[in-house]
């Protein structure tokens, strides 16, 4: 196992390099960063000294060092719009992508992965069609329309959640829908293969055989065995809401990093963008070593090569 997180660590290291590389590559592809502060009143002068004070001036393998070295300590430079540090601003929208990606997180596993053990025990019944087509329809649905449905029912005709914002636990429950709806299917699809798979093997009809409790059967002997799928997806799926959630955070003007990257994004706030792709790219990482670390606890039959 210690070789296991060593390894990985190291290939952590090489993949955030690389995507330090085309974070810096993207950045100057679109232009001299200059061009942003550029007005009908710059000078020749100003030009020049924005040149030396951020280092412009330089030949491009220059630049990176130094960008990469303020980035191993976390300073990204000042945010374009903002004028402060861009890790201040993406640790502002932090908590709240976290509380979103949090509910949305507790919905997909309490909802996908129980309705996917029903559906693979209640194979071929009413309950397994019906499953089967939440799972269709919520693979199927784009996020967009799922929000803006949720909040024509249960915002503006029966007006139960409000609309948008961020305004207690209760704003917080159609976004968590909206987000997790995706994975909630998702992770039933899976949950019920790999149930199916585990059901029809030999050892779970021996148990049968024997008279063990199907209680037991299910959830001791098959689900314990057919968590590995679906525990991928759903690591995965963590660190994906933490940054992934542009649409949904657009929808309901959630104040969070999903929002941020896309008004960092059309305000060519290169500081923040970069910040907040590194920090995506290191959570990425982190998730895959601890789903590779909780493989060998679950199964100690799997080995790592």
């Amino acid at each position: 196992m210690r070789q296991l997180i060593l390894r990985r660590l190291a290939s952590s290291v090489i993949v955030l390099f690389l995507a330090s590389i085309l974070v810096f590559a993207l950045s100057r592809a679109s232009g001299d960063p200059r061009n942003l502060f550029l007005s009908e009143y710059t000078t020749k002068e100003q030009w020049e000294q924005w040149g030396k004070d951020f280092g412009l001036d330089k030949p491009y393998p220059t630049q990176y060092l130094t960008w990469l070295s303020g980035a191993i300590k976390l300073d990204f430079g000042d945010s374009v719009k903002e004028q402060i540090p861009a890790t201040t601003v993406v640790r502002r929208k932090i908590w709240p992508t976290v509380q979103l990606a949090i509910g949305a997180y507790v919905f997909a596993i309490f909802v996908g992965v129980p309705l996917g053990v029903l559906s693979a025990t209640k194979r071929g019944t009413g309950t397994d069609l019906v499953a089967r087509s939440f799972a269709l329809l919520g693979q199927a649905m784009p996020g967009f329309w799922l929000g803006i449905m949720l909040i024509l029912i249960f915002a503006v005709r029966w007006q139960v959640f409000p609309a948008g914002g961020r305004e207690g636990i209760v704003s917080l429950i159609l976004p968590s829908i909206t987000l997790g709806w995706f994975a909630a299917a998702a992770l039933l699809r899976l949950t019920r293969s790999a149930m199916l798979e585990v059901l029809d093997s030999e050892y779970v009809k021996l148990a049968r055989a024997k008279g063990v409790s199907r209680f037991m059967i299910v959830w001791k002997h098959a689900f314990r065995n057919a968590i590995t799928v679906p525990l991928t997806f759903a690591g995965l799926f963590l660190t994906a809401l933490l940054t992934g959630a542009v649409v949904t955070e657009t929808v309901f003007a959630w104040p969070g990093l999903g929002r941020l990257a896309v008004q960092a994004v059309f305000g060519t706030d290169f500081p923040v963008i970069s910040a907040i792709v590194l920090f995506a790219t290191a959570g990425y990482l982190l998730m895959n070593l601890v789903v590779d670390v909780l493989y060998g606890v679950l199964d100690p039959r799997i080995r790592h090569a």
